[in-house]
């Protein structure tokens, strides 16, 4: 199953914010051990650079972190066409928007989010942390 990991989620397991962070690290160990295929958008690592920088306050280590996050999952694009089609996308917030357009494009099965109800109407399957989770469970059973 290809899954895109939206922003917060990797946030919720790089900064262990509770409640959050225990599926959020369970999601990214599913991708760890090909139990998924997991990505993130382009758009996405500058945006986990940013706010990992803001607490590690170090390039070095937030590079490591960034790094060994790149080995864990893969990177998709965003591109022009995924821009302009989020645009007249009946999901009402845009950055969402481009995020359904470069998971439709790019062939994901599922974007894994907590915020499942700004995707209500997305034509990707959208799951929250913890049903992606269960989903998981069911089907190695």
């Amino acid at each position: 199953m290809k899954v895109l990991i939206d922003t917060c989620v990797i946030i919720d397991a790089l900064q262990s914010r509770k409640p959050f962070s225990e599926n959020a690290e369970k999601i990214i160990l599913a991708a760890a051990n090909n139990h998924i295929e997991g990505f993130i958008t382009a758009k996405a690592v500058t945006d986990i650079y940013y706010l990992t920088h803001r607490l590690t306050l170090s390039d070095v280590e937030t590079c490591r972190i960034i790094t060994t996050l790149m080995e864990l999952v893969g990177i998709i694009d965003t591109t022009d066409m995924d821009c302009r089609r989020a645009v007249s996308s009946v999901l009402k917030d845009y950055e969402d928007a481009v995020m359904v357009e470069s998971a439709k494009r790019s062939g994901m099965d599922a974007i894994v989010t907590r915020s499942e109800k700004d995707y209500a109407t997305s034509p990707v399957a959208v799951y929250l942390p913890d049903d992606l989770l269960a989903l998981l469970s069911s089907e190695g059973e």
